[in-house]
């Protein structure tokens, strides 16, 4: 407001306001200069820089396209990585627990071998003691009878009949191991 104030006392004090409007003929030429120009970059700038930024907003949406494509494949990777370490865990859980439970079979398995085998062992000890223990009581029959003869004969001073003697002995004997 204030500028058309002062252009407006200049025009009234008589001042030159033709020095900043410029004369017809130079303004009709400058207006048909500027139609020409802006026509010209309407006709073939205009479309150019429209195809240069279609083709930029193309380009743009492509990357952003494929950087969301490449984002769901991550993901996609990264949900079966996930899984496959999540069976691996299960898988490894799975191995630990048939190893436990092989362990404590071959455990009791060996604990019964053990225990049959130490049973087995106590049994043919006890056989073997029975054996031994019928045999060195026979042996200590014979023995006993041999003694008790030879005694006998001496006493006597005769032969006795051996075989009746070893009767007589062993009758003896039984009729001790009976008390």
């Amino acid at each position: 407001m204030i500028g058309v104030q002062i252009l407006a006392a200049e025009a009234e004090e008589g001042g030159r306001l033709d020095l900043l409007l410029p004369a017809l003929p130079e303004l009709i030429a400058g207006i048909i200069a500027f139609a020409f120009v802006f026509i010209a970059i309407r006709l073939w700038a205009w479309p150019a820089m429209n195809r240069m930024l279609e083709a930029r907003q193309q380009a743009i949406s492509g990357q952003l396209q494929e950087a969301e494509q490449s984002k769901v494949e991550a993901q996609s990777l990264l949900d079966d990585y996930r899984n496959q370490l999540d069976n691996a865990k299960a898988e490894a859980a799975r191995i630990i627990d048939e190893a436990r439970q092989t362990a404590e079979q071959l455990r009791d398995e060996t604990a019964q071998r053990a225990t049959a085998e130490a049973e087995q062992i106590v049994t043919r000890a006890r056989q073997e003691a029975e054996t031994e223990k019928e045999r060195a009581l026979a042996d200590a029959r014979n023995e006993v009878a041999n003694i008790t003869i030879d005694l006998t004969e001496r006493l006597v001073g005769e032969n006795l009949d051996e075989e009746r003697q070893r009767r007589l002995v062993e009758q003896y004997l039984t009729e001790l191991e009976g008390r």
